[in-house]
């Protein structure tokens, strides 16, 4: 059931992306930004910064999240992949209003995916040792 609850939490960032794709859509037609300019009202470039920030983190974070729910266990592959969705929410309503307000948004991201990295090297590591000794 876990496993199942991880994949869940996949989904659920892999659809803030499409959210925050809507949003960049929507803005452009909102504050006269036409395709393809990639600079516009700061409020639009604001979104568009949002969008293509958690495309990057979503990157990082997809192969972290399951292999630390393979390697470390799935439980915590779930809280921390909870947190990571809040996470990049903070981030897009703090950027949204203020370039500067992104930085809980982005600090809470770059932990949980600390989190993640060092736990599945460990778990790797742990594993092999195990394997061979």
């Amino acid at each position: 059931m876990t496993l199942r609850l991880v994949a869940l939490v996949q989904v659920l960032a892999a659809i803030e992306l499409i959210v925050f794709g809507f949003l960049v859509g929507r803005g452009r037609a909102r504050y006269n930004v036409p395709a393809p300019a990639t600079s516009g009202h700061p409020t639009w470039e604001r979104l568009n910064r949002v969008h293509a920030n958690s495309v990057e983190q979503f990157v990082i974070f997809t192969p972290l999240l399951w292999t630390f729910a393979v390697h470390v266990g799935q439980r915590g592959a779930l809280m921390l992949g909870v947190v990571y969705v809040i996470a990049r929410i903070v981030y897009a309503v703090g950027y949204t209003q203020a370039a500067e307000r992104r930085t809980l948004g982005a600090a809470l991201t770059a932990a949980v995916q600390s989190v993640l990295a060092v736990g599945a090297v460990t778990g790797i590591i742990v594993q092999i040792a195990r394997s061979e000794g």
